[in-house]
């Protein structure tokens, strides 16, 4: 969503995205973090993550986790070129070390699913654990509200998904998917999205959906006439902007300016390698391939993506996962 944002703001609506950054809501999402972090390898290069929940998820449980609920994780990075970008998935139960505090040193904590990150200690916590997990020094978050993309979704029209196979939904009102390309309104997309009992892959599956989702929201608002609609325009950006939170440094003009380049076919979703689903402690939890994923995250620190996709991506495919 930064770059459906920059990719439409940085054509022509620099001062309006400059109002619209004004209106964003913000977090101190590097609280009490301790200034001994990644050093930053190559500058211009940009690290973001990415935190997905989803206020309204029907599934979702008043647990007292804090107030981010990490359905999602993404490392998006940014080269020092801005003319594509990487998006890694980091799934929600990886088994990982949280560190005991915001400032702890890295492998001075506990394991736990990542996600528990956020209960530990809200996003500041979670950046400190992907940061120990990666290596990687994260420049600014954004927080995003998957249960505000309804009117995101909305404000374009309507997406176009793939459905893998025919399912019907386990939300009310039980909606049925049909096999093949869809066109969905928001309600329906975020459905679907939501599903994951019903795939072989569980939250592998679903993660590859928000993906898909992701890239077609971006896919629809660079090409299905917002640009040229003001209203339409107007509306959608509203949305986005509604529907996420971000880190109290970011500015969405700069970030304009440096992905005006970036489109969907430039885009790259990537999974962290894994060794798939074991039970550990009597949870079912993700557990990393470590070599290849150390792999991964030394060639994003050292903005040398491109030999690593080169070495590590089927030619016909944009993403990758582990298991």
């Amino acid at each position: 969503m930064v770059l459906i944002i920059a990719v439409i703001a940085g054509i022509s609506l620099y001062g309006y995205a400059s109002g619209l950054d004004k209106d964003l809501k913000r977090t101190d999402a590097f609280s009490g973090m301790s200034t001994d972090r990644p050093a930053k390898a190559i500058e211009g290069a940009q690290n973001i993550l990415l935190v997905g929940s989803d206020s309204r998820d029907p599934d979702m449980k008043d647990d007292g986790a804090g107030k981010w609920r990490a359905d999602t994780l993404i490392l998006m990075h940014v080269p020092e070129d801005h003319k594509s970008a990487q998006l890694i998935s980091i799934p929600r139960d990886l088994w990982v070390v949280i560190p005991k505090s915001n400032e702890a040193e890295c492998g001075d904590g506990s394991r736990a699913k990542i996600n528990a990150a956020f209960a530990f200690g809200g996003l500041p916590r979670a950046v400190h654990t992907v940061e120990c997990l990666t290596d990687v020094k994260i420049d600014h978050v954004m927080a995003i509200d998957f249960g505000g993309f309804k009117e995101v979704t909305d404000a374009l029209g309507g997406v176009d998904l793939k459905v893998d196979k025919t399912i019907t939904s386990i939300h009310k009102p039980h909606r049925v998917f049909k096999k093949g390309t869809m066109h969905m309104n928001g309600d329906q997309a975020l459905d679907w999205v939501r599903q994951r009992y019903q795939f072989p892959r569980g939250d592998f599956d679903r993660m590859r959906h928000q993906q898909e989702f992701l890239k077609a929201l971006m896919d629809k608002a660079v090409s299905g006439g917002t640009i040229s609609n003001p209203a339409k325009l107007n509306s959608f950006l509203k949305a986005v902007t509604a529907a996420v939170t971000v880190d109290n440094d970011f500015s969405l003009t700069d970030m304009a300016s440096e992905l005006r380049g970036v489109r969907g076919d430039n885009l790259t979703f990537i999974t962290t390698p894994n060794k798939g689903s074991e039970t550990i402690n009597g949870q079912s939890v993700v557990v990393s391939d470590r070599e290849k994923a150390l792999a991964l995250f030394k060639a994003v620190v050292a903005d040398d993506m491109d030999t690593w996709m080169s070495a590590n991506l089927k030619k016909d495919s944009t993403a990758t996962s582990g298991g």
